[in-house]
């Protein structure tokens, strides 16, 4: 019997290598690209630039999909005759290679050298070698990560599995579970254990005899009503509130104890009572629960916490009373205290939030030496006041609280900072939401930081991002792609790999994507609000007169400009902040163009101000001139409904049922959305979605089943797939409820808040258990990003001025 002969090992071809084999089988297409590029000059070509010079140059089918498929799809540097390439041949995997276009040679880079190259299309060469360059990758070189992309987004099962392998190796190596079980507290309670188990052996003797015990006793039994005889063998409360749940908890255990399984620890550690006090941190904008949505800053961020926070709540409620517990849990949100707070509660110090027993807003002041900032400010501005705001923050919220929360969240770059400093002071479990880094929304806005660092102060921004991420236990994100991007797009987070500021610092390895801090935990759209149009019993049809007044009410004025000649006409319809990034005039301006798509229906946008004397916002102001001269060069009146920022969110969630009932579609068309909470509202009650393809929305919609992917940068495209939907919904009807059907069936099965609270305080749970047992805790890390805060993020902010105005004290 012969053996066969195993495969031949190869080495992996080197980038450099897979570079010149390209240049040799399309020698003559790439040498009229490249040379396109180099004619150019200085420039930055992103993947959708590349991708247009492809289109126009190759002319074979068969070359053009080798070489949009090759290395030659990504970032592009070109500063004569160079052209630099940073290539990406998976989510999260970076190489770069530069080539000499007059010559055909290729050399490989690395990350600092790329990074100096880039560095030359502003500042020309640069030779001084000393420029600072944060680099993590030392500290993280000996911790536990995936190396496959498809488990970035799953940090806590590939952690569990990990160090749970380490943990099992034998009995002595359970000790720490045993001490982590055994320092169990509350406000000097003790919980799940006492003195009497003080050991490993001790505790597995006590849980048969304990679980022989309660398997004797109706399930059903208060756990009062046996809680000597437990606490005679060692164990307090925290195990059940019955003798049903004190068995399964038990049983938990003692499968660790005999067989470990990281799954069976994941499901242990979720059931125990670890998390009563949470602070979650949302500092910029008007954070209230009436009269703020439309405001600046202020938009879905405030939505999504507030439904988080009434999902955690009822999520902390019944786990605690599963527990066998009678501690009432507390949730505060803090924010900033605005003195001039116009027609909202933004002046209050304590607010209950409504749905909630209890968690409350907390209001803390901006103060300088001069005393507190009465207006507001812009999101941008906020860098100079956010130390002394973390230090009145962290009394006002010890006050509280009666001592310290068991979880800290921070929300977008300022809460996360915040949120990173309060963590540091007191020692507790930390977790980030990025919600929007403003580095993917705002292309280029690194390597040409000066140019928007008067306005956005980018520089404090983007540092206080890394500081942040680095320094969070854990991360939670709504979609795969606000990490690690598609095979085509770069993630929010995988952008802060390796980065440059010129003349400030380079970033040689920042935010590491297969780092298991990260998790997707999708958020929700409360369904109380946002359900099905055919669910006809729930429908708010006492709210329809007002809807069909704010639609086609002849009369223009503050709320409402425009007229809608045709009622008839299905509706176009989409509602956001009226900034660069959401992209409204941009949707105006392909539906504008597109006659066919005027002819088939009318359209609606709900955003911002339509006068330029109500807003305080600079990008806002920008876009209310840009809407009017479009309407104006479009002649869109007749055609076009442009109504004022709308907050009553029962009416807006009637709001999007009515124009289902129309048979319109929603669109949601900006540059790049993190996740999309106006998709899943829409999607929620119905509504066919068109929405971006650049960043969550395109992993919400299944595209052509449950709505479809548009790409802003390509309007003609996007409204010409608007146009046939409605071309084909005339055709055909049954093809718009089909896909409203998919839309549904969608937000049910993946998109829930329940699921959300449900997998945030599992995350809380697992993280602060190995936090607890193993190096978790990052020290190294902490105290480098301590001197980076320090020495360069302090310096940064002096740059940011005060707000111009008197405060009082």
């Amino acid at each position: 019997m012969s053996m066969g002969i195993p495969p031949k090992l190869q080495k992996v071809p080197s980038m450099r290598v897979r570079v010149e084999d390209t240049l040799s089988a399309h020698r003559n297409e790439l040498v009229s690209l490249l040379s396109r590029y180099v004619e150019q000059g200085k420039s930055i070509l992103q993947p959708h630039h590349l991708l247009d010079e492809l289109e126009n140059i190759i002319g074979n089918d068969e070359a053009k999909k080798s070489l949009s498929d090759g290395p030659f799809s990504e970032e592009a540097i070109v500063v004569p005759p160079f052209v630099a390439i940073a290539v990406r041949p998976s989510p999260g995997v970076w190489e770069y290679v530069r080539v000499n276009v007059h010559e055909l040679s290729v050399e490989e880079l690395t990350v600092s050298e790329y990074l100096r190259f880039k560095e030359g299309l502003v500042d020309g060469p640069s030779d001084d070698p000393y420029l600072l360059e944060l680099d993590l990758e030392p500290f993280n070189a000996s911790f536990p990560r995936p190396s496959r992309s498809a488990y970035i987004g799953n940090g806590v099962q590939f952690l569990n599995r990990h160090l749970s392998s380490s943990m099992f190796r034998n009995k002595e190596s359970l000790d720490p579970l045993l001490d982590f079980l055994r320092v169990h507290r509350r406000k000097g309670r003790v919980l799940m254990l006492n003195d009497r188990i003080q050991s490993i052996s001790r505790l597995e003797s006590a849980l048969a005899k304990a679980e022989d015990y309660v398997s004797k006793i109706p399930q059903d039994t208060p756990y009062s009503e046996f809680e000597y005889a437990l606490q005679g063998m060692g164990f307090e409360r925290g195990w059940g509130d019955t003798a049903a749940h004190v068995s399964e908890t038990m049983h938990l255990l003692s499968d660790i104890l005999q067989a470990p399984d990281a799954s069976t620890l994941e499901t242990f550690l979720s059931r125990i009572p670890m998390v009563f006090d949470v602070v979650i941190l949302s500092v910029h904008g008007y954070f209230g629960q009436a009269n703020v949505l439309g405001m600046p800053d202020s938009g879905g961020q405030i939505v999504y916490i507030l439904d988080q926070v009434r999902a955690l709540e009822t999520e902390m409620i019944l786990r605690i009373k599963m527990q066998g517990l009678d501690i009432t849990p507390r949730i505060l949100i803090v924010t900033r205290l605005i003195p001039d707070a116009g027609p909202t509660s933004c002046n209050q110090r304590l607010e209950r939030i409504s749905g909630c027993e209890y968690s409350h807003i907390l209001r803390v002041p901006f103060r300088t030496n001069h005393g507190v900032l009465r207006k507001w400010i812009s999101r941008f501005d906020v860098w100079p006041y956010l130390e002394k705001f973390t230090e009145d923050a962290a009394s006002e919220i010890a006050a509280e609280l009666q001592g310290i929360p068991d979880l800290i969240i921070g929300n977008y770059s300022d809460g996360n900072l915040v949120a990173s400093l309060l963590s540091h002071k007191m020692g507790v479990t930390e977790c980030t939401i990025a919600h929007a880094l403003e580095k993917t929304k705002y292309p280029d806005s690194d390597i040409y930081w000066k140019k928007y660092d008067e306005k956005y102060h980018f520089s404090c921004q983007f540092t206080a991002d890394l500081l942040a991420m680095n320094h969070s236990d854990f991360i939670i994100t709504s979609t795969y792609q606000e990490i690690a991007g598609t095979k085509n797009t770069v993630g929010q987070y995988e952008s802060h790999t390796a980065f440059t500021l010129p003349g400030l610092y380079r970033v040689v390895h920042g935010v590491d994507v297969f780092d298991p801090k990260f998790n997707i935990v999708s958020p929700g759209a409360d369904e109380t609000i946002y359900f099905s149009y055919t669910e006809k019993g729930k429908r708010l049809t006492s709210l329809h007169e007002s809807l069909e007044k704010l639609l086609f009410d002849p009369e223009q004025n503050d709320e409402h400009i425009g007229i809608l000649k045709d009622p008839a006409k299905p509706i176009i319809f989409s509602m956001a902040r009226l900034d660069r990034v959401k992209n409204i005039t941009g949707l105006v301006e392909m539906y504008s163009k597109n006659d066919k798509l005027r002819n088939l229906a009318n359209l609606v946008v709900v955003a911002g101000y339509n006068d330029v004397k109500k807003s305080n916002d600079r990008e806002e102001i920008a876009e209310i001139e840009k809407m009017h001269a479009l309407i104006k060069q479009y002649n869109l009146d007749g055609q076009l409904r442009w109504i004022s920022a709308q907050t009553n969110r029962a009416r807006n969630g009637e709001l999007y049922r009515y124009v289902a009932d129309k048979r319109g579609i929603f669109v949601q068309p900006a540059f790049y959305e993190a996740f999309g909470l106006t998709v899943v509202e829409a999607m929620g009650c119905g509504l066919p979605t068109f929405a971006t393809c650049h960043g969550g929305p395109s992993e919400i919609i299944e595209d052509g089943i449950s709505g479809f992917n548009i790409d802003p940068y390509h309007p003609d495209k996007a409204a010409t797939l608007m146009a046939d939907f409605f071309q084909k919904c005339n055709e055909d009807p049954t093809y718009w409820v089909n896909i409203s059907e998919g839309s549904l069936g969608r937000i049910r099965e993946r998109y829930t808040w329940k699921i959300y609270s449900k997998r945030l305080m599992a995350l809380a749970g697992v993280y602060g258990f190995w936090k607890h047992v193993s190096k978790l805790e990052r020290l190294e890390t902490r105290r480098y990003l301590e001197m980076f805060y320090i020495l360069k993020f302090r310096d940064l902010v002096k740059s940011v001025p005060l707000a111009a105005e008197d405060p009082s004290d």
